[in-house]
Parts: structure tokens; C-alpha cells; sequence
């Protein structure tokens, strides 16, 4: 469903992905986790189009967005990265347009569904993640766990086969957090495919079917959660965490 393969990414002299290679295969979910700096985020983006790699190939669902550090062209590019969506880690709401034209501008305008359309399955989606109530309030109305939510409905309303989290509990407290994890736990039961970079250690033992630890750019262990838990590096890690 996605593959990345030996991924590098240079910001100036700074190497901060060194030959990274993942698969994520359907209906998976996968946690990224690591230090801050590991370059987690920065794999994320890479592979939903928003950073471009220095090296490396990407697929999705088989088809390549960049092979061998050389783009397809930009409207192909559009086309292949429309099976990815993805969710903020800030929720990147539209400020100026209330909850219900946040989810329905770009399946107007990006998938070309009629408003009507558009509306009832962004009413669908604001059910599915608890907000129904909320569809005419603008985002600065909305606490942090509920603009999540709204963020997390957004990206499902194109789509994607491939749906992605870049820290998406980082912004929030304790309790918003449990909201946001919610969602995304009864996303993971509908055997969607969905790539999570997260602090959250219990959230990544309890949902994903693979855990993967970076340390300075690279994937130093993946497997499942019993297996990556057990590793020294990554319950030094944990321990760290708790101990902050």
C-alpha cells in the first residue's frame, strides 16, 4: 500500500533521514515513535508529498510518487497523493469557514461532488467523530481535542486509502488527548490503513499492529508492539518519558 525505500533528506548540511525504508501494507496501522529530532515527522512528510525527498523512492498503493530522487510530474503527483490523507499535528483548520465548509470545501472542489452531497457525508463524518452538534461553529469556538476531531473528519472526507497522524495529541492536554485517541482507536477497528507518528507509548502498545523506533534519521527497530517494547533502546526511551 505505501513503500518508501532508502530515504534521505538533507536540510542544508544537516542529514536528518539516512536511508530510511518502510512498508505499510493495507488495513495496517503502524506507529512511528522516537526522541524528538529522529526525524519521525519529517519521514511522515516525506511520504504525503509535503517535504521532497534528496534521495529515495516513494509508492503508494504501487504506483511511484518519486523513484530514485526524480518527481513525476506535478499533476501526477496531485493524482497519487490524493490516496493519502493527513492530519496535522496544530489541526490546520480554515479559520474564517465554520466546521461544516472545513469538510466540504475541498470535496467540492478537489473531488467535484455537489454541495449537497459534499454536506450530508460531512454530516456522516461529524457523527462519526462525536461532533454532530458543532457543524455551524468556527474553530476558534471549538477546544483543542474538538478541532482534532474536526481535523481527523477533514482528511476522511476525500477519501484516502491511506490515512496519516503527525503527533496529533501533541497540542493537547491529558483528558482532550483521550478524546482524540478515541477516534482514532475506532478508526483502527474499521481496518483502515493509517501511519501514526505519536508520543503517546500506551496508545501505540494498545492499537498498532507494528511499532517503529527512529533514532537520528533512521529505523533502528520495527516489529510488532511486544517485540519493539522489549528492546532496551525503546523501553530506555519509555522509562525516559515517564520519568518527564
Amino acid at each position: 500500500m505505501l513503500r518508501a525505500e532508502n530515504i534521505v533528506k538533507n536540510f542544508g548540511a544537516l542529514q536528518v533521514l539516512k536511508g530510511v525504508t518502510l512498508e505499510v501494507k493495507k488495513g495496517e496501522v503502524v506507529a512511528i515513535i522516537g526522541q524528538s529530532g529522529s526525524g519521525k515527522s519529517t519521514l511522515l512528510r516525506c511520504m504525503n508529498n509535503l517535504e521532497k525527498v534528496t534521495e529515495g523512492s516513494i509508492f503508494i498503493d504501487g504506483q511511484p510518487l518519486v523513484y530514485s530522487g526524480a518527481y513525476i510530474p506535478l499533476k501526477e503527483q496531485r493524482q497519487v497523493c490524493l490516496k493519502m490523507g493527513y492530519v496535522f499535528q496544530n489541526f490546520n483548520l480554515f479559520p474564517h469557514m465554520n466546521v461544516l465548509r472545513n469538510l466540504t470545501e475541498a470535496q467540492v472542489c478537489v473531488l467535484g461532488r455537489d454541495k449537497a452531497q459534499a454536506e450530508q457525508y460531512a454530516r456522516d463524518l461529524l457523527k462519526k467523530v462525536g461532533l454532530s452538534e458543532k457543524e455551524k461553529a468556527y474553530p476558534f469556538q471549538l477546544s483543542g481535542g474538538q478541532q482534532q476531531r474536526v481535523a481527523i473528519a477533514r482528511a476522511l472526507a476525500l477519501d484516502p486509502d491511506i490515512l496519516c497522524f503527525d503527533e496529533p495529541t501533541s497540542a493537547l492536554d491529558p483528558l482532550l488527548t483521550q478524546e482524540v485517541l478515541s477516534v482514532i482507536r475506532s478508526l483502527s477497528q474499521e481496518e483502515r490503513t493509517m501511519v501514526v507518528v505519536t508520543h503517546e507509548m500506551n496508545f501505540a502498545r494498545e492499537v498498532a499492529d507494528r511499532v517503529i523506533y527512529m533514532e537520528e534519521g533512521e529505523i533502528v527497530c520495527e516489529g510488532t508492539p511486544d517485540k519493539v517494547f522489549n528492546d532496551p533502546r525503546v523501553r530506555a526511551f519509555a522509562n525516559a518519558g515517564r520519568e518527564n
